[in-house]
């Protein structure tokens, strides 16, 4: 194991027992929360420098820069994400596993914005509500990993690439290297300012005039779908309403999340995105990421896995949303499509027991993941994910429950081919065609759309009350 390698360290501090779990809260909440309040503490999955002084003068120059978004901007998506817990928007959140600095270029970029903003138009002519847009980028360059090391040819034992923040994916290039925070918020800030750009000029309509369903026409929805497009594409003559969205990452190099957090009228916002979540691997109670997520006023995000407790998950809940405010929290499930329904009706329940609002979020890829015999790459199938999606909806209504949201890894390319099926037909044998991602599979811009008008049809007409 590498020298200061955190990855996989003993669970006993950090994972609490079932019984006195109202003890851990209680712990938890005695503590005096502050930006580095999280040091004090062990934290799972997080890069450790050699060059303690290189590192330190990076986070020194991190905190001076400005922040890449509002703290208005993230009220405002606290705002947003209560009315998708009452069931009056959806949230459609998706984009790459891990970004690669080498993909900021403005094809790229504007192929991103336009799928997520595609998806999200597909499912607001099919409820009838507003569509929550977030987008995973602009700050999504870092990856836990399962291993700290692995095997490359030629290279033996080198560390495991942790997205571009921390190394290179070249096999020469695999040192933890603090100047890659830095780059990576240039990289952030650079494609931010494009995509704002792009969407303050007005020259929208095109992402919605272009919308083309032809490669469903073999699917059995294919004419319902083509309802859902044809409104679409009336929002060609006045895209604005249309193409607002919000960024996110996953916060799991804490000392580059705290350089970026400031406070704004006497409370503290991570401005490096609108929305940032806490990794399974990651959110342990007692751990450095849930305390420094308990601080901060931006709405948060926590993925929930098989290996929570519903004890374990209440707790959570009365740590990261003491406030019991709306919008707040989301809950962003990953299961795997044939264990939702062992898990998710326990976890729905152990939450209203609680009476602390959330916003619930099914990931229908991370669960679902699995190795191509024929190709030896890592691949998730769009049935799978389709199917995870479908059942949490229905563990929601089951339930009296909202699934206020979908997460997806997902890329505006066209060309791509990391997962299977879907009407793209994609194939394990056509895997090697294009497969293009250096972490997780992504669904390709055709099975990302399709996806959309997967869930919009099972959602149907939403009951919007607008007095709220």
């Amino acid at each position: 194991t590498p020298p200061g390698h955190r990855l996989r360290p003993s669970q006993l501090s950090l994972r609490p027992l079932a019984r006195g779990m109202s003890d851990i809260v209680k712990q938890v909440e005695a503590r005096t929360w502050s930006p580095s309040s999280w040091r004090a503490l062990e934290s799972l999955q997080m890069a450790e420098y050699e060059d303690k002084a290189l590192e330190a003068q990076v986070l020194s120059k991190l905190s001076k820069l400005p922040g890449l978004v509002q703290a208005a901007e993230c009220e405002a998506l606290k705002a947003d994400l209560a009315k998708a817990a009452r069931g009056e928007a959806f949230i459609v959140q998706g984009g790459d596993c891990a970004e690669r600095f080498i993909d900021c270029e403005p094809e790229r970029l504007e192929a991103q914005l336009k799928v997520i903003l595609q998806m999200g138009a597909i499912v607001s002519e099919a409820t009838g509500a507003p569509s929550v847009r977030i987008a995973r980028i602009a700050g999504q360059y870092g990856k836990p990993r399962s291993k700290p090391t692995e095997v490359v040819e030629g290279h033996g034992e080198i560390m495991s690439f942790k997205g571009d923040n921390i190394n290179g994916y070249e096999p020469t290039e695999r040192k933890w290297d603090p100047k890659r925070l830095l780059e990576g918020y240039w990289h952030s800030a650079a494609t931010l300012n494009f995509l704002r750009s792009l969407v303050m000029s007005g020259d929208m309509g095109a992402v919605f005039g272009d919308l083309d369903l032809g490669f469903m026409s073999k699917s059995a929805e294919h004419a319902q779908s083509m309802t859902y497009a044809a409104g679409v594409r009336k929002l060609a003559k006045d895209p604005a309403p249309a193409t607002a969205f919000y960024t996110s990452h996953e916060a799991m190099q804490l000392n580059l999340e705290e350089a970026l957090t400031r406070k704004v009228g006497g409370k503290h916002y991570n401005l490096s995105a609108h929305l940032v979540w806490i990794g399974d691997r990651t959110r342990q109670l007692l751990g450095g990421h849930v305390e420094y997520f308990r601080g901060l006023s931006n709405p948060v995000g926590c993925k929930v896995g098989p290996s929570m407790s519903d004890a374990e998950l209440a707790d959570l809940v009365r740590v990261l949303n003491p406030g019991k405010e709306e919008g707040k929290l989301m809950l962003i499930t990953r299961y795997g499509k044939d264990k939702v329904a062992a898990h998710l009706p326990g976890h729905i329940k152990a939450v209203q027991a609680t009476g602390i609002p959330v916003v619930w979020q099914c990931d229908g890829v991370h669960g679902n993941t699995i190795t191509a015999k024929s190709a030896g790459l890592k691949t998730r199938a769009f049935e799978d994910v389709m199917a995870e999606v479908l059942a949490a909806l229905k563990a929601h209504r089951e339930c009296g429950s909202v699934l206020a949201g979908v997460h997806l890894e997902l890329t505006g390319q066209e060309t791509v081919t990391e997962c299977t099926g879907g009407c793209a037909c994609v194939t394990e044998e056509m895997l090697k065609d294009n497969y293009e991602t250096w972490c997780d599979p992504r669904l390709n811009y055709k099975q990302a759309i399709e996806a959309a008008c997967t869930v919009a049809r099972e959602l149907g007409p939403l009951c919007v009350e607008t007095s709220k």
